[in-house]
């Protein structure tokens, strides 16, 4: 507590000093009986330590930043007075402008009241950012430009740089041309998405520092349909469309539903169950029946039997095949040499009749190539048409939305009546799947993991 009084004392009396707030009171400072205390606890460091004064001060000295930008005691006379010598005289009484031009040339030179609450208001200049400044490895990189200035003044040349100068012919002549700034009015126009300039440089050079760009694969370039993204519909589904186009587009849709309810037709008959196949009275009895009278038939077994195995032995008997002769063997193989040379003879024969038949074989070979031009047309305009229908992307399979068709009866004379049909994100949904960018999808049933607990509450039970 002396030591904050001390501090104080010898603020006030110093004589630059001057307090915006109230002085103290001099009975305060100098006079009044001090209490002893020890110190030498801590338990009596805050209990009996007054800073009040201290932090005051140091209050007064911050607002005096704030207001004024530092201390009152270091400013000059001319910033804190000035000299009063009444109002100036008027040396020529303007024109007066008329009421109108007056406001607005006010109205115009008074700022808003917005802008004046979000000026800055204090003179104490923001801190200074340090990490702004600093660079990571500012030593090593500092240490490396020493060291390579100090290797330029000697003429030695670093071994990277020699291998490139080596590697590409250096040209004296051309002069390196200077980097203009981004800002430059007089900089020549840039268009970003032009065609990119071909690489002149070294193909050794440009892969070694990592500026050779990688090439585009042929397959990225090709786009997944050649569908449009917005397919624009037929004439008769306009608002107000033409009679023979509104009936083409009825009829389309006609033809879609049909074929619908034939798929649907042909699934009912799949499954369809036969009628004489169902279980009959006589059928029920037979089936419970089966099986009671039996010793008719085993009577009839036992009869059976031993004609049975007479036969078996008959059949089981095996033939072993006859042993050829050498003298057989000889006109088999006499006879297959006879063969061939009738087969080679054969096909001699053949080739001198063709000399005969060059224009029907002519014929032939051409009516072959344009049956294989056909069939290459063929397969290639499936193909064609194959790139506008939707692939396989994923388990399920593509299913086009309904035709959003309105009938006779239903149609309105302008767009006021007009009544909107179908859902521009489902259209665009179905756009995206249509044109192979999305797989088709369902939509996520929601399976109960585990059963409902039934439990009676108490209250509930009592009631029953």
């Amino acid at each position: 507590m002396a030591a904050a009084k001390r501090l104080k004392r010898v603020a006030a009396s110093q004589p630059g000093f001057l307090s915006l707030k109230g002085s103290s009171n001099s009975e305060d400072l100098l006079g009044g009986r001090r209490k002893r205390v020890n110190k030498n606890k801590k338990k009596n460091w805050n209990k009996h330590s007054d800073i009040n004064d201290v932090e005051d001060f140091l209050e007064d000295v911050r607002h005096q930043e704030r207001t004024t930008g530092g201390l009152l005691s270091e400013k000059p006379d001319d910033s804190l007075f000035f000299l009063d010598v009444g109002q100036p005289q008027k040396a020529e009484q303007k024109v007066e402008e008329p009421i109108e031009g007056r406001r607005r040339k006010g109205k115009a030179s008074r700022p808003l009241r917005i802008d004046l609450i979000l000026q800055h208001d204090s003179l104490v200049p923001p801190p200074k950012d340090v990490l702004s400044y600093q660079q990571p490895n500012a030593k090593k990189l500092r240490r490396i430009a020493q060291k390579a200035e100090q290797l330029a003044a000697k003429g030695v040349v670093p071994r990277r740089q020699k291998q490139l100068l080596n590697r590409r012919p250096v040209d004296r002549t051309t002069k390196k041309a200077v980097t203009e700034a981004n800002n430059n009015p007089d900089r020549e126009y840039y268009d970003i998405w032009g065609q990119e300039s071909k690489e002149s440089a070294d193909p050794w050079y440009l892969q070694q520092t990592g500026k050779k760009l990688v090439k585009r694969p042929e397959k990225l370039n090709e786009k997944p349909s050649v569908l449009p993204a917005v397919e624009v519909i037929a004439p008769g589904g306009s608002y107000n469309p033409d009679f023979l186009s509104h009936q083409a587009l009825l009829q389309e849709a006609h033809d879609v539903e049909v074929k619908k309810q034939k798929a649907e037709d042909r699934i009912e008959r799949q499954l369809a169950v036969n009628k004489e196949d169902t279980a009959t009275e006589e059928t029920v009895f037979q089936e419970q029946v089966e099986g009671l009278v039996e010793e008719e038939e085993e009577e009839n077994e036992e009869e059976a039997a031993p004609n049975e195995e007479g036969e078996s032995v008959v059949v089981g008997a095996i033939t072993l095949a006859e042993k050829k002769t050498e003298r057989q063997r000889k006109r088999e193989r006499a006879d297959k040499i006879k063969e061939q040379r009738r087969q080679a003879d054969r096909h001699h024969t053949n080739q001198r009749q063709q000399l005969f038949q060059l224009r029907s074989i002519k014929a032939s070979i051409k009516q072959q190539e344009q049956t294989t031009k056909a069939k290459q047309k063929q397969r290639n305009d499936k193909k064609e048409a194959q790139k506008a229908q939707p692939r396989r992307l994923g388990r399920l399979k593509f299913q086009a939305q309904d035709m959003e068709v309105q009938l006779s009866d239903e149609l309105a004379g302008s767009l006021r009546q007009l009544k909107p049909e179908g859902s521009i994100l489902k259209d665009r949904f179905k756009s995206l799947q249509k044109r192979n960018l999305i797989e088709p999808r369902e939509r996520a049933k929601f399976k109960r993991r585990h059963k409902v607990k039934y439990v009676e509450k108490r209250a509930f039970r009592e009631i029953t």
